[in-house]
């Protein structure tokens, strides 16, 4: 199994982002047919695969906005206010994906992307382990 670590920076602000590019160079230098593992070492913040650039993200972090408010109702109340529901968010979008690989390229569908939730502004900096298992 090949597997490598992306440094991905968010910023100080609720994102969607695309790491569809990175997922497919590291697919074409595995090369072949297997399968592609997204995970999220990280306790808030997941992967989701959806269409990306038709508002799409945006609708996703409105939702999440009316899910999991930034407010005070949250008992785990550390760093900045409403803290708590990126720890919750997890259980929506969770920190991992798979996806089928095919003669090195992701088998997305036509409209389909990988992407990097992240709705904790305290965290800047995330990690993202992709793993690459070739067929046999």
């Amino acid at each position: 199994m090949r597997s490598t670590l992306l440094a991905v920076h968010t910023g100080r602000t609720e994102v969607v982002r695309d790491i569809t590019p990175e997922c497919t160079d590291f697919t074409a230098a595995a090369g072949g047919d297997g399968l592609l593992h997204i995970f999220v070492p990280h306790a808030t913040a997941g992967v989701a695969v959806l269409e990306l650039g038709a508002y799409s993200d945006d609708d996703l972090l409105a939702a999440l906005r009316d899910l999991l408010p930034a407010d005070d109702r949250w008992r785990h109340a550390h760093g900045s206010r409403g803290h708590g529901r990126s720890h919750v968010m997890p259980a929506l979008i969770a920190p991992y994906a798979t996806v089928p690989v095919l003669d090195g390229k992701p088998a997305l569908g036509t409209w389909q992307s990988i992407a990097l939730v992240d709705v904790n502004v305290d965290n800047p900096d995330r990690q993202v382990r992709l793993s690459f298992l070739a067929s046999v």
